[in-house]
This record gives structure tokens, C-alpha cells and sequence, in this order.
């Protein structure tokens, strides 16, 4: 059974990114609002520059896969364990934990074409990111951000690599038109998915 696909879903949540002195480079999607329910996804970026998407079904694998470019996706059960401000990820490849500090909200809505024209430079020239931009599948995505965090402290035990040291992201982690943020940081954001001609 697959995901359904409809014109326009906006996913509430965080984007949880930070670099480690391993060479690897983690991404934790946390979503508990999406048209396909709450769920978590782990991407992982190899020092070897191999893209991997951990996801906790298949029907999510094959979704997140098709907006974004993974060499690898393994469907793996995942307990999660949330704070006010960490995250733990325990899958069948190892753990992930990130806390991160102070939320800087940004309270006032912004229209689409607000995100994509006007606040695009600024995104790009703070924190080397995309705002908008096209889908692997063709669709339009937005980035509504609500609110930034940096982070406090990472760790990491995946496939016998561990590490706590936490460092910026390259941009070798691209799994999509967007890097994600150039320094670790939390991002809670609503990310806006829409048909190509939308």
C-alpha cells in the first residue's frame, strides 16, 4: 500500500541537522502533523558523500524518496524520545540523540511568494539554504520556518561509527534543492508541498 500523493500537504514540524567530526552528516525530519500522520525519518550522509534514508515503513520510505535523492532507503522501527528540547532516534542501525538550546520563534505567518522571493536571500546568506524549490517528483516545496535553535550537544552510534563532537554541515549532505543549514541548529518549520503548476 502506498502513501497517497494529493495536490497540496503541509507537514508541522522540526528539522533537527548537525555535522559530526566523523565525517557523517544526520538530518532528523520530525513531523507530528502531516496529511500521513506523525512520524520521524533519519537521513544520513556517509563520509563517502552515500546518501541513506532511514524510515519507519515502506510506504514512507518510497514517499520521502520521491522528493528527495537518497543511494540507499532502509525501513527500520524506530522508538523516539522527545523532550521540550532533544530528541532521541533508536533504530535497528543504532541511536542519534541532539538537544538543542533557546528558541528564536518567528511568530508572523508569511505568504508563499513572501518565503520564495523575499526571504529566500536572507536564508541563503545566514544559513546557506533554500527556502523553495522543486521536488526529485516535479512538486513545489516552501520552507515556513517558525522558529531556530542552535544546537547543545549531538551523538551518534550508527553502524559501529560513533562520535559526540558536532560540526557544520557540507554541502555533500544535499539531499534535495535545498543544503540543509550550514551550522547544527533545530528548525521548527511547516514545510508546504504543493503540484507543480500550484
Amino acid at each position: 500500500m502506498s502513501v497517497p500523493k494529493m495536490d497540496n500537504e503541509i507537514f508541522k514540524g522540526r528539522v533537527i541537522s548537525s555535522g559530526f567530526q566523523t565525517g557523517d552528516m544526520l538530518v532528523i525530519g520530525d513531523w507530528n502533523d502531516s496529511p500521513h500522520g506523525s512520524f520521524t525519518n533519519l537521513m544520513w550522509a556517509k563520509p563517502d558523500g552515500t546518501r541513506v534514508l532511514i524510515a519507519p515503513s515502506k510506504e514512507l520510505g518510497d514517499f520521502v524518496s520521491s522528493l528527495y535523492s537518497f543511494e540507499e532507503v532502509i525501513v527500520s522501527a524506530m522508538e523516539i524520545e522527545r523532550t521540550k528540547n532533544s530528541i532521541e532516534v533508536n533504530c535497528d542501525l543504532g541511536r542519534v540523540f541532539m538537544q538543542w538550546g533557546m528558541n528564536l520563534p518567528l511568530l508572523f505567518s508569511r505568504p508563499r511568494w513572501f518565503i520564495a522571493n523575499i526571504e529566500a536571500p536572507f536564508a541563503r546568506l545566514f544559513f546557506g539554504t533554500k527556502t523553495h524549490g522543486t521536488t526529485r517528483n516535479g512538486r513545489k516545496e516552501w520552507y515556513h520556518v517558525r522558529g531556530i535553535s542552535r544546537m547543545k550537544s549531538v551523538e551518534m552510534e550508527l553502524e559501529g561509527r560513533s562520535s559526540n563532537q558536532m560540526t557544520g554541515m557540507s554541502p555533500s549532505a544535499c539531499f534535495g534543492f535545498s543544503n540543509p543549514p550550514k551550522m547544527p541548529l533545530s528548525v521548527r518549520v511547516d514545510s508546504h508541498i504543493a503540484a507543480a503548476e500550484s
